[in-house]
């Protein structure tokens, strides 16, 4: 959030900006500032809920009881193997 937010301040003059030249860099300024405040949103937004449907995921994983199956191949009649005979 520091980050962003160093950003942010630090492109707000080059939006705002007057002078000579700003009709160039002002459009660049607000691209910036805008796709700062927008990636910074969905950061907020998007990381509890991978983090929520992680742990929901985790607790059903837990919760589910281990299945254990017992195989006999007596149970295959056409896996079994002719006697030689």
């Amino acid at each position: 959030m520091m980050t962003t937010m160093a950003a942010l301040f630090g492109a707000v003059p080059l939006a705002i900006g007057m002078g000579t030249g700003s009709e160039l860099r002002q459009p660049l300024g607000i691209a910036i500032v805008g796709g700062l405040i927008v990636s910074q949103m969905l950061t907020l937004y998007t990381t509890p809920v991978i983090y929520l449907f992680l742990d929901q995921l985790r607790q059903r994983r837990q919760k589910r009881p281990e299945q254990h199956i017992e195989l006999d191949p007596s149970d295959w009649p056409h896996l079994a193997v002719p006697s030689a005979g």
